[in-house]
């Protein structure tokens, strides 16, 4: 597996990736519930209207086939009567005024009705209603079933009543599997969709990959020729005894390469940040004695323990004090450093910055549009943003600038505060 598979860019490509083919076998999910739902509901009611028609149909059919002569009911008609014979269960209810309905004709056994309540209470509903009424209701022996009774008027009262049932189960068999189809159907299609959205995705970000791959090329190469002749620069000066600023300002110049490839990488995703616990007292005193021109820093350190990148916190502590060396007044000038917990101080005594200009010196490209300002501003801002910290501008008491890198401590001191003073004296 070459760099380029594990590089952090590549893992948010495939993270992204991922994520968009969840949304859209998500949306297609949703979609096809909605419908299903629709579908279910539909078809539910469509089925209870149907059961209701025919069992009302039927009930409403016979009522008219049977008849009162002189207080008699008749029912002769339903021996022979093709609704009859095709009913599934078939009863009928008859009660004088006030009295509880008793039951005749039942077609295929009492068994087949439901209890003498519920019969009492469909008997009930015909007398309130005067029409025919339908109600799901379970058979003694079990079953649900779904009746219809239909009123026999006697002169002018309702005398009987014709109650037909029809079976619920063959219908909710129907509908259950219905919706057992449904349910396989939707997640085939969300399978499918979730197929398809990974394969569109992944055609979608092959020129994004290909992009990530030709720019961490471009930085190997570009890392590779540019520090190639600083070195061959080096050594040159070196051989040829040149003087020492001139190999300070190679120094310089490999730094600023070095910093550039890396927050190059760090921005395209190439490489990621390694935070790690470490001592900024000891991290800082020993970037500040590895400045060319250190004689005039002075460094005021407590014990202090954060998580961080130390190449690229030392890159700020350097670019912080460089730039008050350059724009803090006339060259060596007094700096002034200090560490405290979750903070990092860098005095000058220049003219400072304007106040309407100190979040613009911390922008990308500005590059020394007055006293106290720098390139290297915009790094230090970018390298505190990393670390979940804060950079900015303040007057230092007393007249100058005070420059702050504040970031989050990790853990409290390891020891006791101790300070080292002095013009070029620095902690190792």
């Amino acid at each position: 597996m070459n760099r380029r598979d594990t590089s952090p860019a590549v893992a948010r490509l495939r993270r992204t990736r991922r994520l968009m083919t969840l949304l859209f076998a998500s949306a297609t999910a949703a979609c096809l519930v909605v419908l299903a739902m629709v579908a279910i509901r539909i078809d539910s009611a469509s089925r209870r209207s149907g059961l209701d028609h025919e069992v009302g149909s039927r009930a409403a059919g016979l009522s008219r086939a049977v008849w009162f002569d002189a207080g008699v009911l008749h029912l002769e008609p339903l021996r022979e009567d093709e609704l009859a014979q095709g009913a599934q269960v078939l009863a009928v209810l008859q009660a004088a005024p006030g009295k509880t309905p008793t039951v005749r004709n039942v077609v295929p056994g009492r068994s087949s009705l439901p209890d003498t309540d519920e019969l009492d209470e469909v008997w009930h509903r015909v007398l309130d209603e005067q029409g025919t009424v339908q109600v799901s209701a379970s058979a003694t022996k079990g079953g649900r079933l779904r009746w219809a009774a239909a009123p026999v008027w006697d002169d002018d009262r309702i005398g009987a009543a014709v109650l037909v049932g029809t079976e619920l189960a063959r219908s909710e068999h129907d509908h259950d599997l219905l919706v057992r189809w449904l349910a396989l159907g939707c997640t085939a299609l969300v399978c499918c969709a979730a197929a398809v959205g990974h394969l569109l995705s992944g055609r979608a970000m092959r020129p994004a990959l290909r992009g990530l791959g030709q720019q961490e090329q471009f930085l190997a190469e570009a890392a590779h020729e540019l520090r190639t002749p600083l070195a061959t620069l080096r050594l040159v000066v070196e051989r040829n005894g040149s003087s020492d600023e001139a190999l300070r300002l190679v120094d310089r110049l490999s730094r600023l390469v070095t910093g550039l490839l890396a927050r190059a990488r760090l921005e395209s995703g190439a490489q990621r940040v390694e935070l790690v616990p470490l001592r900024l007292d000891q991290l800082v005193e020993t970037t500040v004695e590895e400045l060319p021109d250190h004689e005039s820093v002075t460094v005021t350190a407590e014990p202090v323990v954060v998580r961080g990148d130390p190449d690229l916190l030392a890159q700020a502590v350097r670019n912080l004090v460089e730039n008050a060396q350059r724009h803090g007044g006339p060259a060596g000038s007094p700096v002034e450093v200090g560490v405290t917990p979750g903070l990092v101080t860098v005095r000058d005594h220049g003219n400072g910055v304007p106040l309407a200009d100190r979040e613009r010196v911390f922008a990308r490209g500005v590059t020394g549009t007055g006293p106290g300002t720098g390139a290297g501003l915009a790094i230090v801002r970018w390298v505190a943003g990393l670390h979940h910290g804060t950079a900015r501008l303040t007057d230092a008491p007393g007249g100058g600038l005070l420059a702050e890198l504040r970031l989050p401590t990790d853990a409290p001191p390891a020891s006791s505060s101790s300070s080292h003073e002095g013009p070029g004296t620095v902690g190792a």
